[in-house]
């Protein structure tokens, strides 16, 4: 199902998931065009009813076959326009998603305009506004690692 919503129209699984587009110049994002072929084409491969589980199953195989970071291939998605609930999303990218939406938008390190769309994309879906605050870190505790 095609819907137009501003972007460049977007691909709908549900109201929640938005698929990514292919890049525009191919010849230049090489890399880019790569990663979307295989995420595209392992996701229908992927044996899961539950959409979040799909498309993180299918960033952690093209970061596998590609030998790029988990958080690396999420933010390319992201940057192709994949929109999807927080739980669709490597932990690393989580972190730098969190810390960047944090910075001004001056700042070094500040969010890029696709990830602040995505910020805008879960406060519609209704996550949590407060996750980057609900972390939890391990913590060195007599020898042992514990979350606190």
């Amino acid at each position: 199902m095609t819907q137009n919503t501003g972007h460049r129209g977007c691909d709908f699984l549900n109201e929640k998931i938005v698929l990514p587009f292919p890049p525009q110049d191919v010849a230049e994002m090489r890399t880019e065009m790569d990663v979307y072929a295989r995420f595209m084409r392992h996701l229908r491969s992927v044996p899961s009813s539950r959409e979040e589980i799909r498309i993180m199953s299918s960033i952690q195989f093209v970061a596998d076959m590609m030998v790029l970071s988990d958080a690396l291939v999420a933010k390319m998605l992201v940057d192709l326009g994949l929109r999807a609930p927080r739980m669709a999303f490597p932990e690393t990218y989580l972190e730098h998603a969190d810390q960047a939406l944090m910075r001004g938008v001056h700042e070094i390190g500040s969010a890029n305009e696709s990830l602040r769309d995505l910020k805008l994309h879960w406060d519609r879906i209704g996550e949590d506004r407060l996750a980057a605050f609900r972390r939890v870190y391990p913590a060195l505790t007599e020898g042992l690692f514990t979350s606190v």
